[in-house]
């Protein structure tokens, strides 16, 4: 497992903590997307917005 597929891991398991010691009908919806997005990148190891980086030029 690379760093990067950890950190995303990592990133996912605190928010979802977060979410669940604030209670879970307590949290905007907005914030389970970051999470999701965290939790499928570290297991297809693919991440849409670092895609979109490359493809605008960023390195």
């Amino acid at each position: 497992m690379s760093a990067i597929r950890m950190m995303f891991f990592t990133a996912a398991s605190v928010i979802g903590l977060g979410i669940y010691l604030s209670g879970w009908s307590q949290v905007h919806w907005l914030l389970y997307l970051p999470a999701i997005g965290f939790l499928i990148s570290g297991v297809t190891g693919f991440c849409p917005p670092i895609f979109l980086y490359k493809k605008l030029g960023f390195k």
